[in-house]
């Protein structure tokens, strides 16, 4: 993990558990309200991080009133 900023690797880490636990479908806001960071900030990161990622799978799901993302494990 040593190649991601530390908001990244803190993002990742919750998206890692959340997935261990069973969860599939996130909206950047309730990331943010998780992790203690910003909607903003998580939001601008998920894709950059979709692309970098080894630990979790990060998609582009769906866009309504914001955007979901599913995340897998890889």
């Amino acid at each position: 993990m040593s190649e991601y900023t530390e908001e990244e690797q803190r993002i990742v880490a919750y998206l890692s558990e959340a997935v261990a636990g069973g969860e599939r479908y996130f909206r950047a806001k309730n990331i943010a309200e998780a992790i203690g960071l910003s909607a903003k900030q998580v939001g601008s990161r998920l894709p950059r991080l979709a692309e970098k990622s080894e630990d979790v799978d990060i998609e582009k799901w769906g866009r309504a009133r914001s955007t979901t993302w599913r995340i897998s494990p890889s």
